[in-house]
């Protein structure tokens, strides 16, 4: 049976922790059917992948270091590798509460190859499971947020399961043997809560009694995590909405736009630079989380409208999630990687209870982060057709405003390379 843990409230008291070790997957047995020439070549993909994370050294000071080549932006091996050791291991945040908030609510969602379906049983427990039918393997059921059910159907042959993954219906199955129907439930994902965002972790590696919910806060946050809550990352806020964005970059390429230390609001984003002291933007490094602060262009709402507030807060979660708190507001955006060069970006809105009813402060701040985040999908779509460009492979570092990005691939890095 699996075991969830869910924190109604974020504040935790945590112990420092490194990256955790991973253990590296085994290869998986090759077919006879398989030609020789196909076989040589995906050892050389994994050769090559492995080479290439060796050219970024994360011993180097941010003063002398190069950035990572570009071909950990383009190379399809090096992605595979990125999911192996990355995605696949550790917590991942992947939704919102507000999504399962009474029994039979679910979504589904997409993380490299594994789909997943999350939902809160009868009893009022979340569950993980795989998002696929244990009969011919078919989606179970279709993307997206917001869905309620009983029980799943699958739309294949109609095989039915329990918001408890367990089979209940296996249609037409006359006359099969050495069949056990408790062996053919949904396969589970260990799942997990902090404030108002859910999280999976995929390791297989990792027995689910070993976690306990400090461990999972430890784990996910480090020692930030009663620095996040107090700075208003919690469950109070009144959920508002969710955009979904698809752009033509490596997922990093938008991490590393996220990272740049506020170094290029004044150029790309003056309408949000107007609302910022930019002079004094600072960036703090922990475990695995950096978070960048900037004072704000006022202490008190202006007008009918101040979205900005006094402080602004934009914490970045190893290895794709963000968090931006300021005046009212809080926004996340989980950035999903596609493929070596196409990621989808997934921005939740949260709001003060107070303002909940606000429909024009709420469309006008709307209309301001959709404003920066075109901005910044030019931005990174130009990044990553230089990357792919013969005239760039690698570049470096502003010392004083990049050091997040420094401590982002050094992370990547570590993964990359231990077991």
């Amino acid at each position: 049976m699996m075991m969830i843990l869910e924190a109604k409230n974020p504040h935790f008291l945590l112990q420092s922790t490194k990256p955790p070790n991973d253990k590296t997957h085994s290869n998986k047995h090759k077919r006879k059917s398989i030609p020789s020439v196909t076989v040589c070549q995906c050892l050389l993909r994994n050769s090559d992948a492995g080479k290439l994370v060796h050219e970024f050294d994360p011993k180097v000071p941010v003063e002398k270091a190069v950035t990572p080549p570009s071909s950990w932006y383009t190379d399809p091996s090096f992605f595979q590798e990125e999911l192996e050791r990355v995605f696949y291991r550790g917590w991942q945040a992947v939704g919102c509460i507000e999504h399962i908030k009474d029994p039979g609510d679910f979504f589904t969602g997409r993380l490299g190859d594994v789909e997943f379906l999350i939902c809160r049983d009868e009893k009022g427990n979340i569950r993980a499971f795989h998002n696929v039918c244990r009969h011919h393997a078919s989606l179970l059921v279709s993307s997206g947020t917001a869905h309620k059910a009983s029980c799943f159907v699958c739309p294949y042959h109609a095989w039915t399961y329990g918001l408890d993954g367990q089979l209940l219906k296996a249609t037409r199955i006359t006359g099969i043997q050495n069949f056990n129907v408790k062996d053919f439930g949904l396969v589970p994902i260990k799942v997990a809560t902090w404030g108002p965002f859910v999280l999976l972790n995929l390791d297989k590696e990792i027995s689910w009694h070993e976690a306990d919910i400090n461990t999972v806060a430890s784990e996910w946050l480090g020692s930030c995590s009663e620095i996040l809550s107090t700075n208003g990352v919690d469950s109070s806020l009144s959920y508002v909405c969710r955009r979904e964005y698809t752009i033509e970059c490596n997922w990093k390429v938008f991490c590393d736009n996220y990272l740049d230390g506020g170094y290029h609001v004044p150029y790309a984003h003056k309408g949000l630079a107007s609302g910022l002291q930019l002079q004094s933007y600072s960036t703090k490094m922990y475990e695995k989380v950096s978070i960048q602060s900037c004072e704000g262009g006022s202490m008190d709402r202006k007008d009918d409208y101040d979205r900005l507030g006094s402080k602004a807060l934009y914490a970045f979660i190893y290895p794709n999630f963000m968090i931006n708190r300021y005046g009212p507001w809080m926004d996340t955006n989980l950035v999903l990687p596609l493929g070596p060069r196409k990621c989808q970006v997934v921005f939740d809105y949260f709001l003060e209870a107070s303002l909940k009813d606000d429909k024009a402060f709420i469309e006008k701040s709307l209309e301001d982060s959709e404003q920066v985040q075109i901005e910044d999908i030019v931005l990174c779509e130009g990044v990553q057709r230089g990357l792919e460009s013969p005239a760039y492979t690698t570049g470096r570092y502003a010392p004083t405003v990049e050091k997040a990005m420094h401590h982002f691939h050094s992370l990547l890095h570590y993964n990359l390379t231990n077991d």
